[in-house]
């Protein structure tokens, strides 16, 4: 069924314009209670970002919650992992999260989980538009039945908690130099906190939100100050979150970024010589470099690949007994402890193995020769640009040129209209006629 609502990542859009409105999330608020809580009495638990129109949305979602005899817990200002924890720990109902991610604060945007802390599937998602269009012509509860919400304490520090538990006892990082950037975002408190307390020489960056400044100059997709700060301090390597905290960017001593895909393969690898590591190797999606795979096979473990989005990464661990898996944007997932991707969570197991090994980050982090790769974002206006005959002639023929010593995705953002044309191939003269061919039919349609 075509979606009103939901994109890749739930729902998330320009504030005040549709779906992103305060009626969207009062209907969805209701729709969830009479799917998840039926008969009322239970417990959601509420999360938001740093931006201005969080608080408005979360009213919405906490009048709709009320109004079925839901009882909302208000975390405050979480990372979406901490929602996705509490969720599950707390045997809630449901958790939203009201974060648009790494967009400016002009967007927002909604991502749900179930009781045991999962984003939903698609199919759920559906079930729950259908629900959301419904929403005002039934039943609510009683005048004595409505709920009254509540504000959780002590949610940041119960996150942290489980965060640092992963690491072990006895870590210490007091000789790391690192940079950390929030993004004026949800892991503005949480994040430096955690470091802190590992006793890591700590200098910070996009840590003040104001309500309009999360991710505008900083965090994970704004890296400029990040390897800024880590050149002029002479750190031993930098930290990049999202708005919500639920990826990260790694920036060594020289001030080079390593992508998701060598952070994965750096905790792979020390996962694997601690035994730790279940499936038999790890889950990353269609954009994950052909290097990763290859550096995987070299240690007798496999790379199992989904379509794009952390959710379903999430789903095929959970299907097939992995635990580690990922997007090479930086979204990782760990899941003897976090069900959905966690930048915090990810950042300890790095800065534990540099603490560890010692050396540089440079080095430790070019775990594998990635095959040239390249992206592209192509804005368009109007009709989907895939579905045309020119785009799909010209994918072909890039397939056909490429065989098997390279590799074509080209897919519809579901944050953005855009979209992302990428190619990989093992020579990379082979890999830019690829890329050219299709991202000129793209731009032609577009």
């Amino acid at each position: 069924m075509a979606r009103q609502y939901f994109g890749t990542d739930g729902i998330r859009g320009r504030i005040n314009k549709a779906p992103m409105t305060a009626e969207t999330a009062l209907r969805l608020a209701i729709a969830a209670a009479r799917t998840f809580a039926p008969e009322g009495g239970r417990e959601v638990v509420i999360g938001r970002d740093t931006r201005r129109s969080g608080e408005m949305i979360e009213a919405a979602l906490v009048a709709g919650l009320t109004s079925m005899g839901v009882k909302p817990v208000r975390l405050g200002v979480v990372p979406t992992p901490a929602v996705a924890l509490i969720t599950r720990e707390t045997g809630a109902a449901l958790g939203f999260m009201v974060s648009a991610s790494h967009n400016k604060y002009e967007d927002n945007g909604l991502k749900l989980f179930s009781p045991e802390g999962v984003k939903f599937t698609d199919n759920v998602e559906e079930s729950l538009e259908a629900a959301m269009g419904a929403a005002f012509g039934g039943d609510y509860a009683p005048p004595a039945a409505i709920a009254e919400p509540t504000s959780m304490a002590g949610a940041g520090r119960r996150y942290i908690g489980r965060c640092l538990e992963t690491i072990g006892k006895g870590q210490d990082f007091s000789r790391l130099k690192v940079v950390l950037d929030c993004a004026h975002g949800a892991g503005f408190e949480t994040a430096p906190e955690a470091l802190r307390r590992l006793g890591a020489q700590l200098t910070l960056i996009g840590a003040e939100p104001d309500g309009v400044n999360i991710n505008a100059g900083v965090g994970s997709t704004a890296t400029g100050a990040l390897k800024a700060a880590v050149l002029e301090t002479g750190a031993d390597i930098g930290i990049a979150l999202d708005g919500d905290a639920d990826r990260l960017i790694v920036v060594d001593e020289t001030g080079e970024e390593a992508d998701g895909d060598q952070v994965m393969a750096l905790i792979a690898s020390e996962m694997h010589r601690t035994q730790r590591l279940k499936g038999g190797g790890m889950v990353a999606t269609v954009m994950s470099n052909m290097g990763l795979d290859e550096y995987l096979k070299s240690s007798g473990l496999s790379l199992a690949r989904t379509k794009v989005g952390d959710r379903y990464v999430g789903e095929h661990m959970r299907q097939h007994g992995y635990n580690l898996g990922g997007e090479q944007s930086g979204h990782i997932i760990l899941s003897d402890v976090s069900t959905t991707g966690d930048g915090l969570l990810a950042g300890l197991q790095v800065l534990a193995v540099l603490a560890a090994r010692g050396g540089k980050a440079s080095s430790l982090l070019r775990v594998f020769e990635p095959a040239p790769q390249k992206l592209v974002n192509i804005r368009y206006t109007g009709p989907n640009p895939i579905e045309s005959d020119r785009v799909k002639a010209a994918l072909a023929e890039a397939d056909a040129l490429l065989g098997s010593r390279g590799r074509m995705v080209v897919r519809k953002s579901g944050t953005e209209p855009l979209i992302r044309v990428m190619a990989e191939a093992l020579d990379a003269e082979l890999m830019q006629r690829a890329l050219a061919l299709v991202a000129d039919a793209v731009k032609a349609q577009a």
